[in-house]
């Protein structure tokens, strides 16, 4: 398959995300850099004129960035309450630029903000869903940003990358468009003679030997390649390939010409939820499971029941996610889990029925379904 088939696949998308980073949207000093605004709305809104135009979704960093100047501070900060304010001032700031831009082609914008929480619940995960695709269909431009007015540092997804990555597989997307002021993966630090530009990576084996954390500004081991590698190898681990490239080619990489690196998808296509609570979501507490539990939640795709469970960790409420831990303390499955961390330990090694009998119908139930949990491997 040669590479000119490979970017005819990408132009046939007929829903894309693109993710965008505070760096392409906002001055050094902090705050929006309108210019730059509009010229990603002129390549994301020319996309959508063109015939057989796809459906877009934007993930747009850039609130807490754009709340820092208003509020006197010259820096973003690293306390949580104060990254906060910031997001809370600059997400109005932000999505009324937008709005603003988007309007000089009758395009109308729609605010979703998520956390973590959001999408790993099943019936949050159908609703949000449900309101994007909505969006998409009445002819809105959803923009999609993590809620850090809200998010403490257990239900963040940790970053926009990451974010985008599960927005595309939530939306069902074919594609994945990440913005960056870098225009692609390179093989070392571009500012360094002798390195190039990898214009297809076809799977994890094609980053063999390239050192991703190392590097200064600019080039493959900035925190912010770390992470849009890792977006990468989950979105196309889900079968959604995924262009990296600079937010000023933009419009080439919409037009599905030669820009930046595209990924190949390395998986399948899925509507499980279960990607998100496994990339998504913090464990607030582990389980430990008896030899017998693993097989028939690992091997035999069993819900997880009292019986299987030796021992509980953690302060978590019913809903929350916990880890499920095999003999040796490693984790084999992660899920949501049905009770109370304070309810658990008098329910541990018994059956079902006999708990029905001693406290009730409400017991005959697992501690974990199997529709919420998803076998961590490796």
């Amino acid at each position: 398959m040669t590479d000119q088939t490979l970017r005819q696949e990408v132009l046939t998308a007929r829903r894309i995300v693109v993710k965008v980073g505070s760096s392409s949207l906002t001055t050094a000093a902090g705050g929006l850099d309108a210019d730059r605004v509009d010229a990603l709305v002129d390549a994301l809104a020319k996309a959508r004129t063109q015939p057989g135009a796809p459906e877009i979704v934007l993930v747009s960093s850039g609130a807490i960035a754009a709340g820092l100047a208003p509020l006197g501070l010259d820096r973003r900060p690293h306390d949580l309450a104060r990254q906060q304010a910031a997001a809370s001032v600059g997400q109005g700031l932000l999505v009324a630029r937008y709005t603003a831009s988007f309007a000089r082609y009758g395009v109308r914008v729609g605010q979703v903000l998520l956390t973590a929480e959001d999408a790993s619940r099943r019936v949050h995960y159908r609703n949000a869903y449900r309101t994007l695709d909505q969006l998409l269909a009445m002819g809105a431009m959803p923009i999609v940003n993590e809620n850090d007015t809200v998010a403490t540092a257990e239900i963040k997804f940790g970053d926009n990358d990451r974010l985008a990555a599960l927005v595309a597989h939530l939306v069902r997307a074919d594609l994945l468009v990440l913005l960056s002021d870098v225009d692609g993966l390179y093989n070392g630090d571009p500012s360094k003679p002798g390195t190039t530009r990898i214009d297809q990576v076809r799977g994890p084996q094609d980053l063999d030997g390239i050192e991703i954390g190392s590097a200064g500004k600019a080039g493959v081991g900035t925190g912010g390649m770390v992470t849009k590698v890792e977006a990468a190898r989950i979105a196309t681990g889900a079968g959604i390939p995924v262009v990296l490239t600079a937010a000023s080619q933009a419009a080439d990489a919409l037009a599905g010409r030669q820009t930046g690196t595209l990924f190949l998808r390395t998986g399948s296509r899925s509507a499980d939820r279960l990607l998100w609570l496994e990339h998504a979501s913090s464990p607030r507490g582990a389980l430990q499971l008896d030899p017998g539990a693993v097989e028939a939640v690992v091997s035999g795709g069993k819900s997880l029941l009292p019986a299987g469970v030796t021992r509980v960790d953690g302060d978590f409420a019913a809903g929350d996610p916990v880890d499920l831990l095999g003999e040796n303390g490693h984790i084999v499955a992660r899920g949501l889990v049905n009770f109370d961390a304070r309810e658990l330990p008098r329910l541990l090694g018994r059956s079902t029925r006999e708990l029905a009998q001693e406290l009730g119908a409400a017991y005959e139930r697992e501690v974990i379904h199997r529709d919420d949990l998803v076998i961590l491997r490796g």
